[in-house]
């Protein structure tokens, strides 16, 4: 699991539109991986649209979104563009970024447990290095939260 301190590895992912992202393509630019459940949810709708609302003062900031789930880069597109998202979508189907930020966990929904991704933000700064972790986060007022860690540019 990734720690405070620590340089990302090398990840590079599929995207929405069938391209790729290496995330050492982002460097020189601070960067805010947001790990979410499931496309078209409920919770991760609100999510995606809180982080889409504070694109532009992220962009002010200095700063690059990449969302990243489990979930198809088909159903990511979709996900983008019912939702007009402006930031890429990582679709982690083999789980690669998802082991190195430490974000599979055991869940239980109607009684039943299974692996699952917990819902997690990270900010990288500029070369790459993780300054802040929320592992674990709620919904409502995260996005802001985030916003808010992110220091003028």
């Amino acid at each position: 699991m990734l720690e405070i301190g620590q340089t990302v590895p090398p990840l590079t992912g599929v995207l929405q539109d069938g391209g790729s992202l290496a995330l050492a393509d982002l460097r020189g630019h601070r960067v805010v991986v947001y790990f979410y459940p499931k496309d078209h949810t409920p919770g991760c709708t609100r999510e995606a649209q809180d982080f889409r609302d504070l694109y532009p003062q992220f962009r002010q900031r200095g700063c690059e979104i990449v969302g990243v789930s489990r979930d198809s880069a088909a159903s990511h597109g979709k996900f983008r563009d019912k939702h007009a998202l402006p930031f890429p979508l990582v679709a982690d189907t083999d789980e690669t970024w998802c082991n190195a930020f430490g974000v599979l966990g055991e869940k239980t929904l109607y009684g039943r447990r299974f692996v699952g991704v917990i819902r997690s933000t990270f900010l990288l700064d500029a070369d790459g290095v993780l300054v802040a972790a929320w592992r674990g986060a709620k919904v409502p007022g995260h996005a802001a939260a985030v916003l808010e860690r992110l220091p003028p540019a």
